[in-house]
């Protein structure tokens, strides 16, 4: 992992605080009540919220309640449950294969190693870190989302421009048992407060402190006054009318 100083780590250290006095309850948004779901929920969730995901996963679950029930359907079978989400074929088919292997290689059961879960079709770091940490309290990583991406380098937590890079970071400056509880604690400040577009950072007391993006607007100068303004603090022009002389007969 990257060396971090005693410096970098202290004020990771105070922005760790900081986010777990805000949101004391902060967690994962997907719902779920089985490891299996929380997979899929997380395999839906790519270029989609989480909102849109908990629409459709009711129906989903209930249709397909096991790992091999959905295995023993086809993509063409799970299409319709997830078709409100984008990409939704792609991801039929990245649920249906990677159910099929949770059952020819893992007795149906999700496994509980980062390797075997990057085993499984349309799973990457960031769904297997969110199964490890939230399933099985296993933190061997950080999940890089969108939000995490985006918090730590406003936050000057890295310089780094790939979601592994970002996270061996974040590693670096956290302790492992609370790397889990960061990335909530980074997406619920994220979606609430630290948005992309819209958001209120500047006003923000955590933003204020940490945030480049708070500081770069508390920075920005006020804008002028109204043109119209200017006008009504001129004096009037008094026009002089010359008097015309009656003409010569």
């Amino acid at each position: 992992m990257p060396r971090k100083t005693s410096a970098q780590r202290l004020r990771a250290g105070h922005i760790l605080a900081d986010l777990k006095a805000r949101y004391p309850d902060a967690h994962c948004e997907l719902n779920w009540s089985a490891p299996h779901e929380l997979l899929i929920a997380t395999i839906l969730s790519a270029q989609c919220t989480d909102v849109s995901v908990n629409r459709a996963t009711p129906a989903l679950f209930a249709a397909f309640p096991t790992p091999h029930a959905f295995a023993r359907a086809t993509a063409l079978e799970i299409e319709p449950y997830v078709r409100s989400i984008g990409l939704f074929r792609n991801k039929a088919k990245a649920i249906h294969a990677s159910c099929c292997l949770l059952v020819e290689q893992f007795g149906g059961e999700v496994p509980r190693t980062m390797d075997e879960l990057l085993l499984l079709r349309g799973v990457a770091r960031k769904t297997a870190n969110v199964v490890l940490s939230n399933c099985f309290d296993s933190h061997v990583g950080v999940v890089v989302d969108t939000h995490v991406d985006r918090l730590a380098h406003r936050f000057a937590l890295t310089n780094a421009t790939t979601p592994m890079a970002i996270e061996r970071d974040l590693m670096a400056l956290f302790p492992q048992p609370e790397w889990g509880l960061l990335s909530h604690l980074l997406i619920f400040h994220g979606r609430r407060a630290c948005k992309a577009r819209g958001g209120d950072c500047a006003h923000d007391a955590i933003c204020q402190k940490y945030c480049s993006q708070a500081r770069s607007k508390a920075k920005t100068p006020t804008a002028p006054k109204a043109l119209s303004a200017a006008k009504k603090s001129r004096a009037p022009i008094v026009k002089k009318v010359a008097r015309k002389s009656a003409p010569r007969r």
